[in-house]
């Protein structure tokens, strides 16, 4: 049997606490979800409801007014979010026995991709390298470990040299929240890193950058911005009137090896994504099934 409901007010804050101290969610998110939780209790005042008599079918009249009074899908997604952490709350308290929020569906919200470049195009970028410049074979370099193995730019930057490991194609990649992962190198990415790494020797370096692999003309480590202008400029010289960065060159690296039979999960791995990217599958992470998956897919492993 339930326990009886404490005042709104005094709930909401009891709810901001678990959010803070149980799920460890940060002050604004917690106060976001108060807001929604907060437009909740409205609802169900102004339909003289109670928090535990809540069912499923006025959820939906919520999100129906949600709807008709213009509020955006993400916005909606935002709420229910908060709605379902409220009565998560409400159930492990124990103020109400079943949760009406369990077949709530989100809203669809879409979702505007990158352009994708085919071969032909990042295969124009590469030509349209100009190499009576210092820095073409770097540039080429760059282009080729972005769209071999998929890297975000921040990885590309980040990059160091005690983490190649060219022999047995591979590198050790620091992604988002300091998590590594192994990513295969394609055979032209690895031919172009050792070239690359001998004309770097020649170069001088600043102190603290000896170990990161893509450097300026100064010898300091590249900027994101720096690579972003490094593609942008490839691909108007390449003629290409798509919207082009270095994120056009991992979503393409993603979607060539999708579209030539790749396993979905051995790309979701080497992109680290977040939604498989945990620290276990990092460690039994089975290389040689992974190398395998871009030989057999990726069109810059089959040249």
């Amino acid at each position: 049997m339930s326990r009886p409901l404490k005042d709104s007010a005094l709930i909401l804050e009891d709810f901001k606490t678990y959010l803070g101290l149980e799920r460890g969610l940060s002050a604004n998110t917690s106060e976001n979800y108060a807001v929604d939780v907060a437009h909740l209790m409205t609802f169900a005042e102004a339909h003289s409801l109670s928090l535990d008599k809540i069912r499923e079918s006025d959820l939906h009249l919520l999100l129906a007014s949600l709807r008709d009074i213009g509020i955006q899908p993400r916005s909606q997604a935002r709420l229910i979010s908060g709605i379902r952490a409220f009565f998560k709350f409400l159930r492990i308290e124990g103020y109400i026995d079943n949760d009406p929020t369990s077949l709530i569906e989100f809203p669809y919200l879409g979702r505007t991709l990158p352009d994708v470049l085919s071969v032909e195009e990042i295969d124009a970028m590469i030509a349209s390298i100009d190499y009576d410049k210092n820095e073409a074979l770097r540039n080429e370099t760059i282009i080729e470990t972005l769209y071999g193995s998929g890297l975000r730019v921040s990885e590309l930057t980040g990059l160091r040299i005690s983490r190649l490991y060219l022999d047995e194609g591979y590198m050790r990649i620091e992604g988002k929240g300091n998590k590594q992962r192994l990513v295969p190198l394609s055979p032209r990415a690895m031919t172009l890193i050792s070239e690359y790494l001998e004309q770097r020797a020649s170069q001088p370096i600043k102190p603290g950058n000896e170990d990161i692999l893509f450097l300026n003309r100064r010898g300091a480590s590249m900027t994101r911005v720096m690579v972003f202008y490094v593609v942008r400029d490839l691909a108007a010289k390449a003629g290409i009137e798509k919207t082009v960065s270095p994120h056009t060159l991992r979503h393409s690296f993603a979607t060539h090896l999708l579209e030539g039979g790749a396993n979905l999960r051995a790309i979701q791995e080497m992109l680290g994504h977040e939604s498989i990217a945990t620290t276990e599958i990092y460690v039994h992470l089975d290389r040689s099934r992974l190398r395998t998956e871009l030989l057999q897919h990726h069109p810059h492993y089959r040249m």
